[in-house]
């Protein structure tokens, strides 16, 4: 039984952190819109950028608010399952960003 509840608490720790990060991300998608609208010179790349930084901000803020639901559920198999819906959209999130940040480079040179 401790093996379960050190498991349990190892993984709500990580959901915690994911929430937090996820949180800030949507920050920085923000700031990061407002930055290629300063600097892109291709109007095309701008709007494409504009299109995945605000796509995956949405996707950020869908992962905190799954987070936060995954710790007020008194269910263990839906606390499991929304767990594992945070961890994919996170790294799907995580990627996109990867993605916007090379069409940013991308713009500049």
């Amino acid at each position: 039984m401790s093996g379960e509840t050190s498991q349990e608490q190892r993984e709500h720790e990580f959901t915690l952190h994911v929430f937090g990060i996820s949180a800030g991300m949507v920050g920085v998608c923000l700031t990061a819109i407002g930055i290629l609208r300063l600097v892109a010179v291709q109007a095309q790349v701008e709007s494409v950028g504009d299109e995945f930084l605000a796509a995956d901000a949405v996707l950020f803020v869908t992962c905190c608010f799954i987070s936060f639901w995954s710790f007020k559920t008194r269910q263990p198999k839906l606390r499991q399952r929304l767990r594992f819906l945070v961890d994919a959209l996170f790294m799907i999130a995580l990627v996109l960003m990867v993605v916007v940040c090379a069409i940013i480079a991308y713009a500049l040179v």
